[in-house]
């Protein structure tokens, strides 16, 4: 295994990549844009990460990792189920509009079929504690019993997704998360169970 990187080139490393692939399509970023703006030799970026590809999920784990770990912050003391997945919209939400280049990059301009096959795109830590959460609500009969937990997650995301995009599309001209009680409001009722009177 290489050795780890100096801190400070880790740093200008992780701006560059930011940077250079928030801005530019996945296919014409390259390890040498970001060489340059990190002021770092393509030598010692291709000998750590071995790609392009590698470099930017390497980074992108690392900012997922930051995102799980408000997460799980966060969800401490909250026992409602319906308050946990409130607050976990709202993070998500929250964490993309104060990190739009991360949103960009892993909403926009990663081509999803590559990162797919990576296993940085698991992210067990935080799918594993949402699928949890989920779970927890259909054994309680709060949320549809009738799907597969990772459909819910899928719906749940892919509206956090959509919602990215389209805030970038139409020009950031409001707060993305100061929508998220109304969104959300939208979201549990989708996932809420059907057969249950009453499901707000």
């Amino acid at each position: 295994m290489n050795h780890p990187l100096h801190p400070d080139v880790h740093r200008r490393l992780e701006k560059a990549v930011l940077d250079v692939f928030s801005h530019a399509d996945f296919h014409q970023a390259s390890i040498r844009a970001v060489a340059k703006q990190a002021g770092v030799s393509f030598t010692t970026i291709y000998k750590h990460y071995g790609s392009k590809e590698r470099l930017v999920f390497a980074f992108v784990d690392i900012w997922m990792g930051k995102l799980t770990d408000r997460i799980v912050d966060h969800l401490q003391g909250i026992e409602d189920l319906k308050e946990k997945l409130r607050k976990v919209f709202w993070l998500q939400l929250d964490y993309y509009e104060r990190h739009i280049g991360l949103g960009r990059i892993v909403f926009m301009t990663l081509p999803m079929s590559t990162w797919m096959a990576d296993q940085t795109f698991a992210q067990p830590r935080m799918m594993g504690l949402m699928i949890d959460v989920l779970k927890e609500g259909q054994r309680e009969g709060v949320l549809n019993p009738h799907v597969r937990a990772g459909i819910l997650l899928d719906f749940l995301m892919g509206f956090v997704q959509r919602s990215f995009f389209m805030w970038i599309l139409r020009g950031r001209t409001e707060s993305l998360s100061a929508q998220a009680n109304v969104m959300f409001e939208m979201v549990w009722r989708g996932m809420a169970n059907p057969d249950r009177d009453g499901n707000g």
